[in-house]
């Protein structure tokens, strides 16, 4: 079964503004990418309204072709931006932000899938941003270890790594180089490799999960030690791409919140325009990392214990 008309919580104003216009005069005059365009992110308005963006690192062509992602699927051929780490590092410092938010397309045609490069922009903006705090989104770098030990040995202040949805709809849903379990894994070896770091991840609904897989992917999430957590509703951006079997009721976003907050995650946001570059987190986030920096004590549930599955 397949969704109706698009509801009335899914509509969103046109990008429009003079932070708009400015942020995408900058990002083009470094020839800098977002996912905020690549993606199509219904929050765009919000964000680059108030003087945030996600920005997108090694191109906007992905060697991996999930079936909910608007970004371009191809063959990069080893292409890589060497200015990109400092082009990135002095747009942010425009901008002065205090959180910023950076992520990646998947490149399993670089020998470290990207890792020593995702590094080297994140030293670039903490040592040209003083003070700012930076969030990754990586890729699974194909379960490499040590492309995982150079992003975390580079002091990212929130590592953030997708599930995107439930077990069962991961080989429908995702490239078939994207695994489950090993997302999993990614997220619970961060934590392996420096405790101090924050880890993030992210569920899309409306693609025929029930409540009780939700739950079981929030389970495991928290099994794995992540501390943040947002769920979304899924928006076909094309009609290549995997239709909508579902738009989820905010009252059960309502509800996705509260079991979540249950098991123990810091913070959830959860709603239909959430995205897990989620501008209206970064409070949260930012004050909980602050505090951790600070040695002030946080408190939150123990991870429910057992085995992943």
């Amino acid at each position: 079964m397949l969704a109706g008309p698009k509801p009335s919580w899914l509509t969103v104003k046109p990008p429009e503004g003079e932070s708009y216009t400015d942020l995408k005069s900058l990002f083009a005059s470094l020839n800098l990418h977002t996912v905020c365009e690549e993606a199509h992110c219904p929050n765009v308005q919000e964000c680059w309204g108030g003087g945030t963006a996600t920005l997108m690192l090694m191109g906007d062509v992905c060697s991996r072709a999930c079936r909910f992602c608007m970004v371009t699927p191809g063959k990069p051929r080893g292409a890589l931006d060497e200015l990109e780490p400092e082009n990135v590092a002095f747009a942010l410092s425009q901008m002065g932000l205090t959180y910023v938010v950076l992520t990646s397309v998947d490149r399993d045609d670089l020998p470290d899938g990207g890792a020593s490069h995702i590094a080297r922009t994140i030293r670039l903006v903490k040592e040209r941003n003083p003070g700012t705090l930076v969030e990754v989104l990586i890729p699974d770098f194909q379960g490499d270890l040590e492309g995982l030990k150079e992003v975390v040995k580079a002091q990212p202040d929130v590592v953030a790594h997708n599930i995107e949805t439930t077990l069962s709809l991961t080989t429908r849903v995702r490239d078939p180089r994207a695994d489950y379990w090993q997302s999993l894994s990614v997220l619970r070896n961060v934590k392996k490799l420096d405790a101090r770091v924050f880890t993030k991840s992210s569920i899309m609904v409306g693609l025929g999960e029930s409540e009780e897989e939700v739950f079981q992917a929030m389970t495991h999430l928290r099994r794995a030690d992540v501390d943040f957590l947002t769920v979304g509703q899924y928006l076909r951006p094309s009609l290549r791409h995997l239709k909508v079997a579902e738009y989820v009721d905010p009252a059960q976003f309502g509800r996705y919140r509260t079991l979540g907050e249950g098991l123990g995650f810091l913070y959830v946001a959860s709603g239909p325009l959430v995205r897990s570059s989620y501008r209206a987190g970064e409070f949260f986030i930012r004050t909980a990392v602050k505090e951790a920096q600070e040695h002030t004590t946080l408190i939150w549930a123990p991870r429910p214990e057992g085995n992943l599955d």
